[in-house]
């Protein structure tokens, strides 16, 4: 071996550690960016409010959703990117506390083979969400993918919450 590779080779050894402790902190950060912050009491008040006000089942239900995101979208200051993706992100954290509140409620409800393929048809959710919610960054690419990609987040967050509510009632005997 030449002495250029020798060299190139204890560089690599030194330099690698430093490379893979640095990816493994990039990559916790974003995953744990990527879970939604707990809610905003006024945000979780305003759609708790929404949802008990809405007659006539899901349907009329769905009505609240985007009740945070869409005005706060439409603040001055939150033109950007970023500020669109955070106003998405304010409510997707009150639609994520009310699904996971929901989907326990619900299991505490079903017997053994129920809370199974309840567990089951979740996880099969979350992959569809995250599929579909993927999508926009593969198709639109630009800016508008992350905007796109987070609004989508939360109405498909919003949408399952309320389904799984449907069936809360339902259990409940409301």
């Amino acid at each position: 071996m030449g002495r250029l590779t020798i060299m190139r080779m204890t560089v690599a050894k030194a330099v690698w550690p430093t490379c893979l402790v640095s990816m493994l902190v990039v990559t916790a950060g974003w995953a744990e960016s990527a879970k939604p912050e707990k809610p905003n009491a006024r945000d979780s008040a305003a759609v708790q409010s929404c949802i008990k006000s809405a007659r006539g089942g899901p349907l009329q239900q769905e009505r609240c959703i985007g009740i945070v995101a869409d005005p706060c979208a439409k603040r001055p200051g939150t033109e950007s990117t970023a500020g669109q993706v955070a106003c998405a992100d304010r409510e997707l954290a009150v639609w994520d506390d009310i699904l996971n509140e929901t989907f326990r409620r619900l299991r505490d409800k079903l017997d053994e083979d129920q809370k199974i393929k309840l567990r089951d048809m979740q996880r099969a959710w979350i992959d569809s969400r995250d599929r579909t919610c993927a999508f926009y960054r593969d198709f639109y690419q630009g800016t508008m993918a992350s905007p796109m990609t987070a609004f989508c987040a939360n109405r498909e967050t919003a949408r399952r919450a309320l389904f799984l509510l449907g069936f809360l009632d339902d259990a409940e005997g409301r």
